[in-house]
């Protein structure tokens, strides 16, 4: 059973997506305007059935979940969210799997939380150190909301166009009009300074000892491969990388069942990469 609720954390509302049991995995969505923790991983989470406790919050500045008073927003206030959720549920050991900047916030975490996080997914993230801002990246941020906005963003996440539905467009639109004006807070221009506050330092990213899982698409424009994945390989004490050819930002979308395949497989409790 999904349940979607409201938790205090740190004395402000974070609303969340939750299912299953067993093994906890948080899952972070990126920063795509109308972004939310379910719309990102609901399909996931339910293909890959109860085995798992999925939580899926929607991160300061997105969907329903306010960015704290007297905050920005940024890669600090996301990463200790997310551990006082985890904390406020009681949770002691989770996996944290990451899409885009939820990558970057699952790689942060693994760094603060060394006790409590049990391994990583980050899939097309970002957190390299010294990553450019892409131009698809700049764009999507820049995305106005409405249809155009939406239309425009969408096709800069996938390489297969013919994913870009109406019927998608249209839902996108209207959860990019229901956040707009939290979002404009978040990454306003210019913006690559928001591209350097979700990169980490090799000092941080050499302390994560925990297995890590890096997913992209081979034609991911948003974060391309050469400068967000591969850089990170250099950095990581254990980690893999797992390419789809053919695949732009958005593997869970994408390459569905291959990707689902390789989540199970990776978080089972007693795989040993």
């Amino acid at each position: 059973m999904t349940a979607l609720r409201t938790v205090t954390v740190h004395g402000s509302p974070v609303h969340l997506m939750e299912s299953g049991t067993g093994p906890a995995v948080l899952m972070l969505h990126g920063s795509g305007p109308g972004t939310t923790g379910s719309g990102a991983w609901a399909t996931t989470a339910q293909a890959l059935g109860t085995s798992w406790h999925f939580v899926a919050p929607d991160q300061a500045g997105f969907g329903r979940t306010p960015v704290p008073a007297g905050s920005r927003g940024g890669l600090r206030l996301w990463t200790e969210q997310a551990a006082g959720l985890m904390d406020a549920l009681g949770i002691e050991h989770y996996a944290v799997m990451g899409h885009s900047m939820g990558g970057a916030v699952a790689l942060a975490l693994a760094a603060a939380r060394p006790q409590q996080v049990t391994r990583v997914v980050a899939v097309s993230t970002m957190g390299a150190p010294d990553a450019p801002l892409s131009a698809d990246l700049d764009a999507i941020w820049a995305a106005p909301a409405g249809v155009l906005g939406a239309r425009d963003m969408l096709s800069r996440l996938v390489l297969d166009q013919t994913l870009v539905t109406d019927a998608a467009v249209d839902a996108r639109a209207a959860a990019m009009r229901a956040g707009a004006d939290a979002f404009a807070s978040l990454f306003p221009p210019p913006r690559a300074r928001w591209a350097d506050d979700l990169t980490l330092s090799a000092q941080t990213l050499a302390g994560i000892r925990v297995p890590v899982l890096l997913v992209h698409g081979a034609e991911d424009r948003v974060t391309p491969l050469e400068t967000a994945a591969q850089p990170l390989l250099a950095h990581l004490a254990d980690v893999r990388l797992h390419v789809f050819g053919r695949c732009g930002h958005v593997p869970a979308i994408e390459h569905p069942h291959e990707f689902r395949q390789l989540l199970s497989g990776f978080l089972r409790p007693d795989h040993c990469p």
